[in-house]
């Protein structure tokens, strides 16, 4: 595609709303680390592959020749994301402070370099007719935009799909720089499919994210309500009730609901207790015991039971 001559004044409005979303989007996340001191859940990679992404999308959109705010855009970027990566080496690596602030410092200083010696590089070609450089930079950049939003996935399986560490008020924002900006290319004289395809990977990825939070705060909700009508947080309390903790079911045999708060007696068992009393060898050995503890439970009320009726 040929650079664009002429930018419209609905692009120009919409880019800038896009750049100045992007510009204070990380903001909050950089607070939060400091407030909190700690990165946990907050990919470090992730931090490093966003980083280094703009140097690409920086060299794209200046050689395309986009409205000025596009130009800014990914360098703003790539700087404020250097800054949470180097709390991240402070915080989580438990580097010195010196040591962290230098090594973010000359990483930024190389990108810089990077950025200019590719502009410089592939301006002319591009502007010669020779398109397929310009075509890879951008594909490089969209393949790191998106392989930045893998990390914080693998933290997601690991809690069983809660949000650590990561600030929503930053996705939010962040999510909406990305949407503004997209609008951006699509009200230009042409619609650059490489360029709103970077936009597209990090709307999808960041909704991912958030129906992640969603799902986890539905399957938690009666632990999370109990914890708060004790006045406690929902890892304080999981720390004192670890049986409450929200399970992974291992086996299709049982179906237990821990979350709704029910006691041992209440407890739904879906295997025959024909089977578990064919075989207990076949039966899982949390069934036998859920059981034996019902069992147990049921005999008590019984002789209760009896006893009164006697007096």
């Amino acid at each position: 595609m040929k650079p664009q001559e002429h930018i419209p004044l609905a692009a120009n409005v919409l880019g800038t709303i896009g750049t100045r979303c992007w510009c204070v989007q990380i903001i909050p996340q950089i607070w939060s680390n400091w407030r909190r001191k700690n990165t946990d859940g907050l990919p470090g990679l992730m931090l490093m592959l966003w980083a280094a992404c703009g140097v690409p999308f920086g060299v794209y959109a200046i050689v395309q020749n986009f409205n000025f705010a596009l130009k800014f855009q990914p360098q703003c970027f790539a700087g404020l994301t250097l800054i949470a990566w180097g709390q991240s080496l402070y915080y989580h690596n438990k580097w010195r402070a010196r040591t962290a602030t230098m090594a973010t410092i000359a990483v930024a200083i190389s990108f810089g370099v990077i950025e200019a010696i590719l502009i410089v590089t592939l301006r002319g070609p591009y502007a010669r007719g020779v398109e397929w450089p310009i075509m890879m930079v951008a594909i490089v950049a969209s393949v790191m935009l998106a392989a930045g939003l893998i990390p914080p996935y693998f933290e997601l399986a690991k809690r069983n799909g809660r949000v650590i560490g990561i600030d929503f008020i930053f996705l939010s924002v962040d999510w909406a720089g990305a949407f503004f900006s997209l609008m951006a290319l699509a009200v230009q004289n042409t619609f650059d499919v490489l360029g709103g395809s970077l936009y597209l990977v990090c709307m999808t990825l960041e909704a991912g994210i958030f129906m992640s939070q969603a799902i986890w705060l539905w399957r938690t909700r009666h632990v999370r309500r109990e914890a708060k009508r004790i006045h406690l947080t929902y890892d304080d309390y999981i720390k004192e009730h670890p049986s409450r903790k929200l399970p992974r079911n291992h086996s299709m045999e049982t179906v237990v609901d821990v979350e709704a708060g029910h006691g041992a007696s209440q407890v739904t068992i879906a295997v025959p207790e024909t089977c578990v009393l064919g075989d207990e060898k076949q039966a899982p050995a949390g069934v036998i015991k859920e059981l034996e503890k019902v069992k147990d439970e049921l005999g008590e009320s019984d002789e209760s039971r009896k006893t009164t009726q006697s007096t």
